[in-house]
């Protein structure tokens, strides 16, 4: 099935950007290329290509995983480098208010 890109895209549906992605994947076309042609930011592309890559490796597994199941498990990790990165921070502002340093 083939999906016509036109160069002016109002809403971008799951069928339009996976048929982008696609092309991206296949090299058919960079991300620099759709970028400048479909007026979007290069991140939002190579996004996009992440989670084509993520959904596709969750597919081919024997047992693939309910995706909110992938969304709680990154979420928890994110928590979890959050309060990881808290904790630094009150570290070192205690040291700094220890070894009296003004806070920058």
């Amino acid at each position: 099935m083939s999906v016509v890109m036109e160069d002016e895209i109002k809403r971008w549906t799951a069928k339009r950007k996976s048929a982008l992605v696609l092309e991206i994947i296949q090299g058919k076309k960079t991300v620099a290329e759709a970028s400048r042609q479909f007026d979007l930011p290069p991140s939002e592309l190579e996004d996009w290509v992440d989670q084509a890559k993520a959904g596709m490796e969750n597919a081919l597994r024997a047992k693939p995983e309910d995706v909110r199941e992938q969304y709680e498990r990154k979420l928890k990790d994110l928590q979890e480098a959050y309060g990881e990165a808290m904790l630094e921070l009150h570290a070192r502002k205690k040291l700094q208010s220890l070894l009296g340093e003004d806070e920058k």
